[in-house]
């Protein structure tokens, strides 16, 4: 038995219960969670610990051993799920979006188990990384990541010891997947192992297949021009607010664009989306609807308890830490936030990855628009805008005809609009947010119509 099972965890803060997943005769799903251990960046006996957790997918049988059914686990989709931040915990994404537990919003902090669950027909494995973020940390003295280069040659590095411990899952077609500043880290992943594939001899030759973002952080300059037309058109400034952000902006954009400064670009930047949240009486720029942002509720709680802390293999001194761009994480990467990353994109289409973009249409900070700029800029460096710009925009229906989304596909390059969501679209859409998933996965059609041919 593996030492980093996971057979149960608690059903609430207090642990009055539990939530049995591989015990005795309850087997419902094999998960495993715990710390791989990389070598620290400058001290040569520091460790880095990136933390893990891990459920197989629910087609996969866990009464039957893994040798019996080896075949079915190794073509089975293996995806990586990572938050943004930078400094948000995966695991917001586990118990928040996409996994197969839930945490409620009650003082007791009850725990279910979902239907909507991403391991339904794929492996999924939830990432705490950078070091400082989630349960990932670092031996003394303390060490955050300076750029993507160093953050993703750490995360192959943290692949590589997991598929040693896991080898039954090495073959698997692997999706690094993740939303919002994960915009940067997923790209970035995705080149270093393919990098580090070509490498002889290297470790481990990992079967990367493509590569999800949603509402992703992806060029910044875009996001802010994007998010002050997005506030000025729903209503949430004035003309005269609307022209003096954009005296800031052309600021902002010049300190970038010297290059000398980044810190000062960040510091511009982020008063330039603080001003035009309070001109708005302080909406959620992640979702234009709500003044809030999806509540944690007593997740934090739950997860700093001894009870769940032991459940899932992590020290007791461990302390699960949680942040959105501040912090020591962000603080670290002051020279990344501000950065264009939308060339990472060209190169993983350019070497044929299937690569799947999607937003929700109420998110100001990442949303539609200016992932539509980014893919029409991209593939008009690769000649190829005329036939993007011409490529058929399906209405994906939903069996009344109401739309689930609308996509756009040329060769492995998919773009999927979600109506009625924020920022976090698998929490605001689970049922169609896994469809698309899986459509996209396992190359299932979008079944709609296009409307150019519908109104001829």
């Amino acid at each position: 038995m593996s030492p980093d099972l996971v057979d149960s965890i608690p059903s609430n803060i207090l642990n009055t219960q539990r939530i049995d997943l591989f015990t005795g005769g309850t087997k419902k799903v094999r998960s495993y969670a715990g710390h791989v251990h990389v070598d620290g960046m400058k001290q040569e006996k520091q460790k880095n610990h990136l933390f893990y957790w891990f459920f197989e997918s629910q087609s996969c049988n866990p009464h039957i051993p893994v040798e019996e059914q080896q075949d079915l686990i190794a073509r089975t989709p293996l995806v990586i799920w990572l938050n943004g931040g930078p400094g948000a915990s995966s695991l917001l994404g586990l118990f928040l979006e996409n996994g197969p537990l839930s945490i409620g919003d009650d003082a007791a902090g009850t725990v279910s188990v979902t239907s909507t669950a991403w391991n339904q027909e794929a492996h999924v494995v939830y990432w705490d990384q950078p070091i400082g973020t989630g349960y990932s940390y670092s031996d003394e003295p303390e060490e955050y990541v300076p750029d993507e280069g160093t953050l993703s040659h750490m995360f192959w590095q943290g692949l590589q010891e997991f598929f040693r411990l896991h080898p039954e899952y090495a073959k698997c077609p692997l999706y690094v997947c993740g939303e919002s500043y994960a915009g940067k880290y997923v790209p970035a992943i995705a080149l270093e192992i393919d990098k580090q594939n070509a490498v002889e001899p290297g470790g481990l030759n990992l079967n990367l297949m493509g590569i999800s973002v949603g509402n992703g952080w992806i060029k910044p300059e875009l996001s802010l021009r994007v998010l002050i037309d997005y506030a000025y058109t729903t209503g949430f400034l004035g003309m005269d607010q609307k022209e003096s952000l954009e005296n800031s902006y052309a600021e902002f954009q010049k300190v970038l664009h010297e290059g000398k400064d980044m810190k000062e670009a960040n510091r511009l930047g982020n008063a330039l989306v603080d001003r035009t949240v309070a001109y708005g009486g302080n909406f959620d720029v992640y979702d234009v609807r709500r003044w809030d942002d999806l509540p944690m509720g007593a997740l934090s709680t739950y997860l700093n308890s001894a009870e769940m802390k032991a459940s899932l293999n992590v020290p007791a001194h461990v302390t699960w830490e949680n942040a959105d761009d501040k912090g020591p994480v962000t603080e670290a990467l002051v020279d990344d936030n501000m950065a264009d990353a939308s060339g990472l994109y060209a190169q993983l289409v350019e070497k044929n990855y299937k690569t799947l973009l999607y937003t929700g249409n109420f998110d100001t900070a990442c949303g539609y628009r200016s992932t539509e700029e980014i893919l029409d800029d991209l593939m008009k460096q690769r000649g190829e805008q005329a036939e993007w710009r011409g490529a058929p925009r399906l209405i994906w229906t939903q069996a009344q005809g109401d739309p689930k989304g609308f996509v756009r596909r040329v060769g492995n390059l998919t773009q999927v609009a979600v109506p009625d969501s924020g920022h976090q679209v698998p929490a605001f859409q689970p049922e169609i947010c896994r469809e698309m998933l899986y459509n996209w996965l396992f190359d299932r059609p979008f079944r709609g119509y296009d409307p150019e041919q519908t109104a001829k």
